[in-house]
């Protein structure tokens, strides 16, 4: 048994483990990077922002998936081991998981909002660069972040290093 697991986590963890063996998905923590797609177009997109104002239409369809919903969208070869695997990743990998996915989430989601407010009022081109450049860093670093926590990590960040990002 894995002393970092609790015993009630430790049994699912283990079977899955060897399920994911050879696919995509971490045997160390049963995430899959390809989850950070999802979040990888919306910041395309954001960064071609500055030079393409109306691309904001299109950034405001984007919307937020859980886990689950992602690889159930996906073409992902493992996408129903991903989706099965994900009720069997230990607490001490999945809280800091979601709770950066949720950061992310809530950045994305307040940026578009943010963005669009500023185009609808004129915005000059360097001002919508800047804050989209200060969005793509933020969501980038938390991308960042959800990776390596899909690859073993256990800290998520904290407010404080999001809104340093931000220059808050």
């Amino acid at each position: 048994m894995d002393a970092a697991n609790p015993p009630d986590e430790e049994a699912g963890f283990e079977d899955y483990r060897a399920k994911v063996a050879g696919t995509n998905i971490s045997g160390q923590t049963l995430l899959a990077t390809d989850y950070l797609n999802h979040f990888n177009e919306i910041v395309m997109l954001l960064d071609m922002l500055p030079d393409m104002p109306d691309m904001i239409e299109e950034c405001k369809l984007w919307q937020p998936k859980s886990y689950k919903e992602h690889f159930a969208d996906s073409t992902f070869s493992d996408r129903q081991l991903a989706i099965e695997a994900y009720d069997r990743v230990p607490s001490r990998f999945r809280r800091p998981f979601e709770e950066t996915i949720g950061q992310l989430t809530a950045l994305i989601v307040g940026g578009v909002e943010r963005l669009d407010a500023d185009i609808a009022a004129g915005a000059e081109s360097a001002a919508l660069g800047e804050t989209c450049r200060a969005l793509s860093r933020a969501a980038q670093a938390l991308m960042d972040c959800a990776s390596a926590i899909i690859h073993g990590s256990e800290r998520a960040m904290v407010q404080v290093e999001i809104d340093r990002l931000l220059g808050r």
